[in-house]
């Protein structure tokens, strides 16, 4: 099973989601960021978006990220859809491949969205069946994204963050950290952060997501953060981005933006902004690691 480029191969330079509505400017252009990606789907049926992809694909690097195959569905997967799923990687040759902690099919029908999964052990049971059988069927290891949310499952049986190192452990998968959604959650449920990025397995999280977010008044007065990747990054978190990567080292990024769609100069800005604070907490994370290690000799 492989992940594909590794070491220094990945790219050290953000990279942002080819939409539809850039195909064009991005192939005329070739605006200077480190590497596409985009959502399969919307690729599997060949014409003129795949032709497009290809000639990103002499330019630039390119990871799918999947939406559609509902790792966390009961029923499984759809054997079709995997088999278009691992016909793309084998013409794409993609960097990286991933997929979302969610579900969104059933009873062969579609939901139009990534739903949240109870984390209890009968759910990591089927996401791990689910998740085996998508790895073996592409041959490559995948990166599993964590969700935004709104509601907690009263009935859940551990954090989200052990959920994931759960699957980690017994899959070899790799997690993609969304920051955004990181920063939604936390602050619709009302944990800390930081804490989740102390637990996150080492060496595991293969690639990150920034995104822009809404906030909405609720009747109450209160405020919800919504996921809707409509906007340019917020600064909490762009500093909770420079707080994953202090701890976790240099991290493939990618800006996402899904909804308002903007030109595409302002989605090559947001990289570069990330590349400068990936630049500025270097000396940060060289510091880490080498506390980590010393406090891991010492133990």
């Amino acid at each position: 099973m492989s992940l594909g480029l590794t070491g220094d191969q990945l790219p050290t330079s953000a990279g942002i989601g080819m939409r539809f509505q850039h195909h064009q400017a991005i192939v005329r252009e070739l605006p200077a960021v480190g590497w596409l990606e985009v959502h399969p789907e919307n690729y599997m049926g060949g014409g003129p978006h795949f032709r497009a992809l290809e000639t990103a694909r002499r330019e630039y690097p390119v990871s799918l990220h999947g939406v559609g195959l509902s790792l966390g569905s009961a029923e499984g997967i759809d054997p079709e859809h995997l088999r278009r799923w691992a016909d793309l990687v084998r013409r794409i040759d993609p960097i990286l491949v991933s997929e979302h902690l969610s579900w969104s099919i059933s009873g062969g029908i579609y939901l139009n969205d990534l739903i949240p999964l109870p984390y209890t052990k009968e759910a990591l049971a089927v996401f791990r069946r689910n998740l085996e059988r998508m790895q073996e069927a592409l041959k490559r290891q995948v990166l599993i994204e964590n969700p935004s949310a709104y509601v907690a499952f009263r009935h859940s049986e551990m954090a989200e963050w052990e959920f994931l190192g759960e699957l980690v452990r017994m899959t070899g998968c790799g997690i993609l950290l969304d920051v955004n959604n990181l920063h939604v959650s936390a602050a619709n449920l009302g944990f800390d952060p930081h804490q989740y990025l102390t637990a996150l397995p080492d060496g595991m999280v293969g690639e990150i997501h920034l995104a822009g977010h809404t906030k909405r008044r609720l009747d109450d007065g209160s405020i919800v953060l919504i996921d809707d990747h409509g906007d340019v990054v917020d600064d909490p978190v762009w500093d909770l981005y420079a707080a994953a990567l202090t701890r976790l080292g240099p991290v493939p990024t990618m800006i996402e933006w899904d909804s308002r769609i903007p030109p595409l100069d302002i989605l090559v800005a947001e990289a570069r902004k990330a590349n400068a604070v990936a630049q500025a907490t270097k000396a940060n994370a060289v510091a880490f690691r080498s506390r980590e290690a010393n406090h891991a000799r010492v133990a």
